[in-house]
């Protein structure tokens, strides 16, 4: 009887690479930075992965990497479920979440909860809360904090009443806007719409990681803003240096004014004159 006798399939793999290949620290540090740089396949289980892979490090006699991941592809090899090399990763995935939140907490009229942001992206609420402020440096609640101050000092310095710019940042009665104001603002709410009219600032110089801060003040906020610097680098609302390279001049002034007592200007002032941010000035 013939019998047609089909050959298996050629499997393409690549050589294992050397092992002083600079590539091999990136995954062995899980590096999120050198995803979509190369690939890498292992041999023994058959599967390709990104080089953040969480997946226990494999034997790098096993390993081959790629430059495309049309190569990796081409290995026969099945991708990776847990780093999913195909797709976008979690840290993308992650951040298309977090704006997403970002941009309900700034369009609602009253601050979300963090349950109903976390239900919104469809994750725990307090797996939220790690992911958010992963990243963004902030919680939830810093954030919407952030932008509610943004929206009075957007509202006063355009001429419109202290009651309208306070309904219009979703504030719903006047105690708790009173109660909030002179710490978002740094004065009281009628003083900044009159630009600071007869207002003695003094100033005082901060240290943070970007460098010295210069926060100009009413005398009896000074002592209450240098405090805020403090806590705002402890809780991490002060960007590291590296963080803050990253970031965008309206991005960075939008996390640094959510501190009492720091307005536009001061971050303004810093960025031109910080040292390591020559692009800026």
């Amino acid at each position: 009887m013939d019998m047609n006798i089909r050959p298996a399939p050629t499997l393409h793999t690549s050589p294992p690479f050397e092992g002083d290949d600079p590539r091999w620290a990136r995954i062995v540090a899980r590096d999120k930075s050198a995803d979509g740089r190369f690939w890498y396949s292992v041999s023994t289980t058959g599967i390709y992965c990104r080089p953040s892979c969480p997946s226990r490090t494999a034997n790098p006699k096993n390993v081959a990497l790629h430059d495309t991941l049309e190569s990796a592809r081409a290995t026969g090899f099945r991708p990776c479920r847990r780093c999913n090399p195909d797709g976008p990763s979690l840290e993308c995935e992650n951040a298309a979440l977090i704006a997403k939140a970002c941009r309900i907490i700034e369009e609602s009229e009253e601050e979300p909860s963090q349950e109903e942001l976390a239900a919104t992206v469809d994750r725990s609420p307090s797996y939220f809360h790690r992911m958010f402020k992963t990243s963004t440096g902030l919680t939830p609640k810093a954030y919407a904090t952030g932008h509610r101050a943004k929206k009075v000092r957007a509202g006063l310095e355009t001429g419109t009443s202290v009651t309208e710019a306070m309904y219009d940042a979703g504030f719903n009665s006047s105690g708790r806007f009173y109660e909030k104001s002179t710490g978002m603002l740094g004065m009281t709410a009628t003083q900044y719409r009159a630009g600071g009219a007869n207002e003695e600032i003094k100033f005082a110089v901060g240290q943070s990681y970007l460098g010295a801060i210069l926060v100009a003040s009413s005398t009896d906020l000074r002592l209450a803003t240098i405090k805020a610097i403090a806590q705002g680098t402890l809780d991490g609302l002060i960007p590291t240096r590296n963080i803050a390279a990253t970031m965008d001049d309206e991005a960075l002034i939008d996390r640094m004014v959510g501190i009492k007592g720091i307005g536009r200007w001061t971050v303004e002032m810093l960025l031109m004159y910080a040292d390591g941010y020559p692009a800026r000035r």
